[in-house]
């Protein structure tokens, strides 16, 4: 079963966009995945997780673009150099996963 996280900050413009497209894309495709949204609230659990940027989509516990933690995590916005995950994108790369 693949896992599915979206890491993300009330506030953040692009975050319930992101939650959309992922749940989209795991409507669209045929097998298990188990999907999980983690608030991040507070500068301290930002600290703690490493938080990437809000929105953050993880599959299998791996950044969607590979990006390393962060030295100075906090709460902010985070900025796709090629735009958000599109939901094709995101069938994609959980098809990837899934046939590894």
């Amino acid at each position: 079963m693949l896992k599915v996280e979206v890491e993300y900050f009330n506030g953040c413009p692009n975050s319930q966009k992101m939650i959309d497209n992922v749940v989209y894309a795991i409507e669209q495709v045929n097998f298990n995945i188990e999907f999980t949204k983690t608030l991040v609230d507070t500068t301290e659990m930002a600290k703690n997780i490493n938080f990437r940027g809000s929105p953050t989509l993880f599959i299998n516990g791996i950044d969607f673009e590979n990006m390393p933690k962060l030295e100075q995590a906090s709460l902010s916005c985070r900025c796709y150099p090629n735009g958000l995950p599109s939901v094709e994108s995101i069938i994609k790369k959980l098809t990837e996963e899934r046939n590894k």
